[in-house]
C-alpha cells in the first residue's frame, strides 16, 4: 500500500471508532430513559 492509501485507512479508522467512543461517553453521561407504555 502507499502512504495515501494507509493515511485514507487510518482516517476511516479514526472516524468509525471515534464516533463509537463519543456515542458511548454520551450515552454513558445521558442515559436513556425507558417508555412505560
Amino acid at each position: 500500500m502507499n502512504a495515501s492509501a494507509i493515511i485514507m485507512m487510518l482516517v476511516a479508522i479514526v472516524t468509525v471508532w471515534g464516533g463509537m467512543v463519543v456515542s458511548i461517553v454520551h450515552l454513558m453521561r445521558h442515559p436513556e430513559e425507558k417508555d412505560d407504555e
